[in-house]
């Protein structure tokens, strides 16, 4: 996996790295469930909800790329551009700069 400076430079290839509409559909489902299990957990005090947060976060995302997109994840050559180019997605995918269909 190549090396990068930026995340400028990391985005396009995390981008194509999540070609499958149907990868890029779990990664969605997985960061809002990321976010429900955050917001259940601060809203009821039951911290036990955030154990939701790493299985919607990394499972639905590794189930994307091992069934559907049939490559690695980023996350274990770059875990942090990797983390920032799912919440970037999520955030592109609200506006319609990338697609889910």
């Amino acid at each position: 996996m190549a090396s990068f400076a930026t995340f400028r430079e990391f985005y396009p290839f995390y981008l194509g790295e999540h070609a499958d509409v149907r990868c890029r559909r779990l990664h969605f489902a997985g960061s809002l469930l990321v976010l429900v299990a955050i917001v259940l957990a601060v809203s009821t005090g039951h911290l036990a909800w955030l154990w939701l947060a790493p299985v919607g976060g990394y499972g639905f995302a590794w189930i994307g790329h091992f069934v559907f997109e049939k490559n690695r994840p980023a996350t274990f050559q770059h875990p942090l551009y990797s983390l920032m180019g799912d919440w970037v997605m999520f955030w592109d995918i609200l506006r319609g700069r990338v697609t889910l269909r």
